[in-house]
């Protein structure tokens, strides 16, 4: 919901700058929860996570597709030229600072505001070529198609507040978090390939005739 970044590292007073419905939904209820903290002093936070992976991510996230899509040898498919960068925090180290959060004095965060990021960005090109170099695959798979509408070129959280506040690090690096992911896919084909088979099971349509969902 911030938009491509104004300056970095982006701070919890950066621009509200959506740019798709769907950030839009999500700045919406960012400022109603901070509303009623205004108006009625409820005992709130603001938690504005930036972009999470990890063990059991749907297939339609772009990590766990690049990773299933490079066991299946199936092309790697990026939006635009790659170059959109992203600041990605593991879920554990997410939980870890919600945690935090939950258990942290409320005179201390009663209406406050946190990023929860990792303090670095990485291109979904990087990306790609990385989960295929642990794969042992080559980069021929990466195949581009257009931009999507709304494209945000570049995110990345400040760390300071959630270390000043809450007392908790960054996290781990991106590179130790993606090889975890990595492994758990492969160690989990049974899972992912449900889900990819949920993608192609006929369902029955209010006419009476089963169709591919």
């Amino acid at each position: 919901m911030y938009g491509t970044a104004c300056y970095e590292p982006m701070d919890e007073e950066h621009p509200l700058n959506p740019m798709s419905p769907y950030a839009s939904a999500k700045c919406g209820a960012d400022r109603l929860v901070w509303s009623f903290i205004e108006t009625y002093s409820i005992p709130a936070v603001i938690v504005r996570p930036f972009n999470q992976y990890g063990a059991y991510q749907h297939l339609e996230k772009a990590i766990p597709r690049f990773i299933t899509s490079a066991l299946m040898n199936e092309k790697l498919t990026i939006h635009g030229d790659g170059s959109a960068k992203r600041d990605w925090l593991f879920v554990e180290d997410t939980c870890k600072k919600l945690d935090r959060i939950c258990h942290a004095p409320i005179d201390k965060i009663q209406g406050e505001v946190f990023n929860l990021g990792c303090g670095d960005s990485i291109s979904v090109l990087e990306i790609a070529k990385n989960v295929l170099a642990m794969l042992n695959k080559s980069d021929s798979l990466i195949s581009f198609i257009g931009d999507r509408m709304g494209q945000v070129d570049n995110h990345i959280s400040s760390t300071d507040k959630q270390y000043d506040i809450l007392d908790v690090a960054p996290g781990r690096s991106f590179r130790e978090g993606l090889s975890q992911t990595v492994e758990w896919y492969k160690n989990n084909e049974d899972w992912w390939r449900r889900i990819e088979w949920m993608k192609n099971v006929r369902v029955l349509t209010k006419s009476g005739r089963y169709e591919m969902h």
